[in-house]
């Protein structure tokens, strides 16, 4: 799955990282003495989820889009701790002094976005901007939790129950996975061979065979659950106002039609971030913005990161 996919740039370039423990696989394009962007995928997604900003931002950057831990032809640790979200940022941070840069621009999607608003928040050092999609900084979540809200995480909660989650995605060929995407993305988004390509990699095996790559994202909701919890609880604490604080310019991106997470939930981001802040908002995309509208997300990211 490394080359000759179906819709990606020939000039996409593939290969290994070992940072810490796991070894990485990515993809990137742009010349290396560019500035280097960093672009972080979700559940249940690869690298191969940024194919379109792999081609337009390889222009200008140098753009890498790593298969996060546990996804695609990355490592899979098979401990569920392994999934933490301290090690998500180390390997992000590792990824940036693999490739001799001091700083990166991160953008994320999903838990991408996770993890890149928690590198600006807990190592800003490392982050030139900031560009979230679709997720909003955990503090500006659970201040606006609601019901609504709530119900539409509702698998948040079922991914904490052991076996049954990957049972339940992966009954008949990964039926409901390929309802899911249909169903919750612009029509004419994923095409079958992008569907077979989802389905083969949350297939694949780790190094002892225990661990699948569907497994192994599911346990990033199982690893995190605390987090999860805070949030979730916080509707019972109305009122809070968020503390934690970003201080790198930021681009939050976010499709209105999203199934997972509501409009409401991402009211007020700006509240958290004290530097130049952007906000762009797609009125007909879902969650799955940057494959749903891509010319239109990556000329919002090239504006952002070109400036």
């Amino acid at each position: 799955m490394s080359s000759d996919l179906p819709n990606v740039e020939p000039r996409v370039r593939h290969g290994y990282a070992q940072v810490g423990d796991v070894r990485l696989h990515y993809a990137e394009s742009g010349e290396m003495d560019r500035p280097l962007v960093l672009l972080l995928h979700g559940f249940p997604e690869f690298w191969y989820s940024w194919r379109h900003q792999l081609a337009t931002l390889g222009e200008r950057f140098h753009v890498v889009a790593p298969d996060l831990r546990g996804y695609n032809l990355s490592d899979k640790p098979d401990a569920v701790e392994d999934y933490r979200l301290e090690k998500l940022m180390d390997d992000a941070t590792g990824l940036i002094r693999h490739f001799g840069a001091r700083r990166a621009a991160v953008v994320g999607h999903d838990w991408g976005a996770v993890v890149a608003w928690s590198l600006a928040e807990f190592f800003p050092d490392y982050v030139s901007k900031l560009s979230a999609l679709q997720v909003p900084p955990g503090a500006v979540w659970a201040a606006n939790m609601t019901w609504r809200q709530a119900l539409a995480s509702w698998y948040m909660l079922f991914f904490q129950l052991p076996r049954l989650p990957e049972w339940r995605i992966s009954a008949n060929d990964f039926a409901g996975l390929a309802g899911m995407f249909k169903a919750t993305a612009r029509s004419g988004t994923f095409t079958g061979s992008d569907i077979a390509l989802y389905k083969e990699m949350l297939k694949r095996r780790g190094a002892t065979g225990e661990t699948t790559a569907l497994t192994a994202g599911i346990n990033y909701y199982r690893a995190n659950f605390s987090l999860l919890t805070r949030n979730f609880s916080s509707i019972f604490r109305r009122g809070e106002s968020p503390q934690a604080r970003v201080r790198v310019p930021t681009l939050f991106v976010y499709g209105e039609r999203d199934a997972f997470l509501l409009p409401e939930t991402v009211r007020d981001v700006r509240s958290y971030v004290d530097a130049p802040f952007r906000e762009v908002r797609l009125a007909r995309a879902g969650h799955w913005v940057q494959q749903e509208y891509p010319n239109e997300v990556s000329a919002a990211l090239l504006g952002f990161l070109s400036e």
